[in-house]
């Protein structure tokens, strides 16, 4: 499973972004998509993940409200729709992916794209 992350970038305090997560390969097993960041200095944290039908989705406390994951199957996407963004929201965003959610929102999937910079600026 490839997983190749776009979309950051530079933006002001109360703007949003859509990050792209594009997924190729052998993604039968694949059922849970999840995105982490990690800001500098820091280690990386859980921001929000969901099942590949949408049933079920997960955020983190701390962009709960503000962001959303989606999945598009037929195109093979996964996106985190990020508003209303804070300077804290400032990491390198990596999409992951994995056949048991467990596995996705611990962190722990093989599977990682190489990230994406989001900077928000006051």
């Amino acid at each position: 499973v490839q997983l190749q992350a776009s979309g950051g970038g530079l933006v002001q305090a109360g703007g949003s972004l859509r990050l792209s997560c594009a997924v190729s390969g052998r993604t039968f097993a694949i059922d849970t998509f999840g995105w982490f960041r990690q800001a500098p200095g820091k280690e990386r944290e859980f921001v929000a993940a969901s099942t590949s039908t949408g049933s079920s989705t997960y955020y983190a406390d701390s962009v709960k409200g503000r962001f959303a994951i989606s999945i598009d199957n037929a195109k093979n996407m996964v996106y985190l729709q990020m508003n209303s963004l804070e300077p804290g929201d400032t990491a390198i965003y990596y999409c992951t992916a994995d056949g048991n959610p467990y596995v996705v929102l611990d962190g722990r999937s093989d599977y990682w794209g190489q990230g994406t910079l989001v900077t928000v600026s006051s």
